[in-house]
């Protein structure tokens, strides 16, 4: 099992894709980096329908940008790359106010499925809801438990706008779908809302000089291992390596002694240098 198959952005590790899969204590993975490989692992890469795109956009072009949400947008990376070029973007969080927010449940296999308030059919639900539910309905049901089965973060009442059958306003408590009857609810909640200003500076015209920037920075040389060391970073090349020997801990002392791409208390990601390649080096200890 390889790096990329349980890390999720090199970040945090994934506790659902794990299951039946023992996850190895320690790990030593090495991944052969292009320029446009070292690129990809350091910024964050903004998809033209993307809010991170406008967002980046609209301050290049404007000299700066503001943006109302919950949540930081930048809060993985802060270099940012927007068609080939690169931005270093900075977000600063101006003012904020409180929200309420809106959750629509869903039952899957009521035990009570006549309808309170009133019912809907499927395909007759505003496109405004099919968009918000056609994720879940799609899918298989997790069914069987007590309760409503799953939940489906609306959003504001702004957000959502004036189409909605269940928010703000539930107007039905049952949809029926190919047969089937499902019982809704509506929770809200409070949430904090702030207000952020961006502003960006071009830091690099394409992959190939961002990421000699990259190197510059972070790229070392592994040198003088001896014949244990040399075998734990060619299995660590070829496969991953995942025992927690003295010969292990000894190459991460040795990686550990620069400084990372991304560091956290017990793992992180190093670009390294090792026999005339290059290699993007995830080490967990």
């Amino acid at each position: 099992m390889r790096r990329r198959q349980f890390l999720a952005s090199g970040t945090a590790l994934l506790s659902v894709a794990l299951a039946g899969c023992g996850h190895p204590p320690v790990v030593l993975d090495m991944r052969t980096a292009t320029s446009a490989d070292i690129a990809d692992e350091v910024a964050m890469s903004a998809e033209s329908d993307s809010e991170e795109y406008a967002v980046v956009t609209s301050a290049r072009d404007n000299g700066t940008a503001t943006r109302r949400g919950r949540y930081d947008l930048f809060d993985r990376s802060s270099t940012v790359r927007v068609n080939d070029t690169f931005y270093d973007v900075s977000e600063t969080r101006v003012a904020s106010s409180e929200v309420t927010v809106y959750e629509v449940l869903i039952d899957f296999d009521p035990e009570d499925t006549t309808p309170d308030v009133g019912e809907i059919r499927y395909d007759d639900l505003p496109a405004v809801d099919r968009r918000q539910l056609d994720p879940v309905v799609s899918e298989d049901h997790p069914t069987g438990q007590d309760g409503y089965d799953v939940g489906i973060g609306y959003g504001t009442a702004e957000e959502v706008g004036n189409g909605s059958v269940f928010v703000p306003e539930r107007q039905y408590d049952v949809i029926v779908h190919d047969g089937e009857r499902y019982r809704v609810a509506v929770n809200s909640r409070t949430a904090s809302e702030a207000e952020y200003r961006y502003e960006v500076t071009e830091i690099a015209p394409d992959a190939e000089a961002f990421a000699d920037q990259v190197r510059a920075r972070y790229l070392f040389e592994l040198t003088g291992l001896s014949e244990a060391e040399r075998t734990v970073v060619q299995e660590g090349i070829e496969s991953g390596y995942y025992e927690d020997d003295d010969a292990f801990r000894s190459v991460v002392e040795r990686i550990r002694g620069h400084e990372g791409i991304r560091e956290d208390d017990f793992y992180g990601t190093w670009l390294i240098a090792y026999e005339g390649e290059e290699y993007i080096t995830y080490v967990e200890w």
